[in-house]
């Protein structure tokens, strides 16, 4: 059975190759993202390769945004079926420069350099809200079309930093985990009315907002980015394609029995130890 998908942050890397794998089942697929160029220019690909999709600009911030997107995904597509909450992200003033806390830092006066101390309460505010409200909030809207319908689910993007926070972003890490929490809580809010919810736990995909901060302009890898393949026992990065089945299967009727699980697809690193 063919359905409407939505997908918020669907112009970047990962969603919109989720968006794609959608259209190529067959299904309906709504592109949401903050910049509409973004949506439209995915939704246009999916269209010239025989799909049907639509772009649409959404703030998953703004209750209102949502609305007037839900309206015209209703108008153009019908009745959303399944919801992929992939809108999220991190913020340099979430984010402490070093890993450790050592006392020098605490003199350190070089601009730009952040201690724990030092961290923006608006920063790890708008990391927080991004990525937990903007998930919380596509839920209330989209979900409400769920209600009474079989076959429908929502998937969340959680982190592996979830389950372990990394160093040095204790905003996004801790985002994350709420994530992960407010998708079992769902799981169990929503069973009575059939809708199932889960997440995908990423490891570590190369895209536009950590390019930089795990490569270098050459291509080759900075040392947090050696680091965390050395601490993942399949050696490389995740490609976007690596999320795909995993997602069709949880939007699938053949995951009827599954809700509230989060899975990780992170090549081995929550498996490692380090030794």
């Amino acid at each position: 059975m063919k359905k409407v998908i939505v997908l918020t942050g669907a112009g970047g890397v990962l969603c919109s190759t989720l968006a794609k794998a959608f259209a190529k089942q067959g299904h309906k697929v709504a592109v949401l993202d903050l910049k509409l160029e973004a949506a439209e220019k995915v939704a246009n690909e999916i269209n010239k390769a025989g799909g049907i999709a639509i772009g649409v600009v959404a703030n998953v911030l703004e209750k209102a945004s949502l609305e007037a997107a839900k309206t015209i995904v209703n108008s153009k597509l019908g009745s959303c079926d399944i919801l992929v909450n992939g809108a999220g992200g991190n913020h340099p003033l979430g984010t402490t420069s070093n890993p450790y806390l050592l006392e020098d830092d605490l003199k350190n006066t070089t601009e730009g350099f952040k201690t724990f101390f030092d961290l923006d309460p608006q920063g790890i505010e708008f990391v927080f809200n991004l990525n937990f409200i903007g998930t919380l909030l596509p839920t209330q809207i989209f979900a409400k079309d769920m209600v009474g319908k079989k076959g429908c689910s929502i998937l969340n993007i959680s982190s592996m930093n979830a389950f372990t926070p990394l160093t040095k972003i204790p905003a996004y890490s801790g985002a994350k985990a709420a994530v992960s929490n407010f998708t079992q809580w769902l799981a169990v809010h929503f069973s009575k009315v059939g809708i199932r919810v889960n997440a995908l736990a990423p490891g570590f995909f190369l895209t536009d907002q950590n390019r930089t901060l795990l490569t270098n302009a050459d291509g080759s890898l900075t040392q947090r980015g050696q680091q965390i393949i050395d601490q993942t026992p399949m050696g490389r990065y995740g490609v976007p394609e690596d999320l795909i089945s995993t997602t069709m299967y949880l939007c699938d009727d053949a995951s009827a029995f599954v809700t509230g699980v989060v899975i990780p697809i992170d090549g081995g690193f929550a498996a490692y130890s380090g030794v």
